[in-house]
C-alpha cells in the first residue's frame, strides 16, 4: 500500500490519482480517505492529481496511541506533503478535515501551498463557552462519546441519518450510501474516533483562521446537521481574509455525496481553475 512514515513512527495511508496540479482531499470524522472518492475521481478526469490521506487511527492508517489531535493531525498532513514534495497544492477539507487544514495552515504556513477550500467545516470553534454561546454544549460530545463506548455499530448507523439529511421531507438517500458511511467509520480504532471528538469540538481554530494568505472558499450547507452553519461557516468567512462563500440551500453534512454533489464538484473545479 502507498503509506508514509510519520517522525513518530506511525505509517499513514494515502491514495494518489492522475496527474497535474495538485489538489489534497482531508476527510471528515470518523471516516477515511474513501469518503472523497467521488471528488478525487472528477478532479483526477479534470488534469488534477488528486490525493488523500486516511487520518491516523483511520481507515487503513496506523490505530495509534497518542496525538490523536489537531496538532498531530496537521502533522501527519505535512509529513505526507513533505514525503511526496508537493508543491502548489489546493487543500480540501471537509468537517474534522477542515480544521485538519486550518491547523496545517496555521502551525506550517502557506509555502506550498496555493489555495484553501473549507466544506462543512469544524472551525472556528464547535463547544459551547463563555467567549462562543452560540456553540454546542459540552454535553452533545459527551454524548458521542458515550455512544461510541457503548455501541458503536449502531451509533454510526444512526449518526449516517442526519449525516447526509435522510431525516428531512422528501429526502432521497439511498441506504447503500448509510451503510458505506456505517463500514468506512468502523474501519476507525476506537481510541482514536473516540478522542477526535475533543479535537474537532473543542480546538480553538481562530488564530490559525486568521493566518490563511491564499485564495480561499467556504462551502457549507444551510441545512447542516452536524456542524450548524452560523457557528461555522458564517464565523469563519469573517475571519478569512478575502474568503469568498458558498451556501447551498438545504444542503446536509455530506453533500459530497447526495444530489449536492455534481454541483460541490463543479464549483471547486470552477475554484481550482480559477
Amino acid at each position: 500500500m502507498p503509506i508514509i512514515t510519520t517522525d513518530d513512527g506511525h505509517e499513514i495511508y494515502y491514495k494518489d490519482w492522475g496527474q497535474g496540479p495538485v489538489v489534497t482531499f482531508s476527510h471528515g470524522w470518523p471516516l477515511n480517505s474513501d469518503a472523497w472518492d467521488r471528488q478525487m475521481m472528477f478532479v483526477a478526469q479534470n488534469g488534477f492529481r488528486a490525493i488523500a490521506h486516511d487520518r491516523r487511527g483511520h481507515g487503513r492508517s496506523a490505530q495509534t496511541s497518542a496525538r490523536n489531535d489537531m496538532d498531530g493531525y496537521a502533522d501527519d498532513l505535512a509529513a505526507m506533503i513533505d514525503a511526496l514534495d508537493l508543491r502548489d497544492i489546493t487543500m480540501v477539507g471537509h468537517s474534522t478535515g477542515g480544521g485538519e487544514v486550518a491547523r496545517y495552515i496555521g502551525r506550517h504556513g502557506t509555502g506550498r501551498v496555493a489555495k484553501a477550500v473549507l466544506l462543512g467545516a469544524v472551525p472556528p470553534i464547535m463547544v459551547q463557552s463563555d467567549a462562543n454561546p452560540e456553540g454546542l454544549p459540552i454535553g452533545v460530545f459527551d454524548g458521542l462519546r458515550d455512544q461510541i463506548l457503548s455501541n458503536r455499530s449502531q451509533f454510526y448507523r444512526d449518526f449516517a441519518i442526519p449525516f447526509f439529511g435522510a431525516n428531512r421531507p422528501g429526502a432521497d438517500i439511498p441506504q447503500s450510501l448509510l451503510d458505506a458511511f456505517w463500514l468506512q467509520s468502523m474501519q476507525a480504532g476506537l481510541k482514536n474516533a473516540y478522542e477526535c471528538i475533543k479535537a474537532f469540538s473543542e480546538t480553538d481554530f481562530t488564530e490559525d483562521l486568521k493566518k490563511f494568505d491564499v485564495p480561499s472558499l467556504i462551502v457549507h450547507g444551510d441545512d447542516d446537521q452536524i456542524v450548524p452553519i452560523a457557528d461555522s461557516a458564517h464565523k469563519s468567512a469573517k475571519l478569512v481574509p478575502g474568503a469568498r462563500t458558498i451556501y447551498y440551500p438545504g444542503a446536509p453534512h455530506g453533500l459530497t455525496a447526495t444530489k449536492h454533489a455534481d454541483r460541490f464538484n463543479a464549483d471547486l473545479l470552477a475554484f481550482l481553475r480559477s
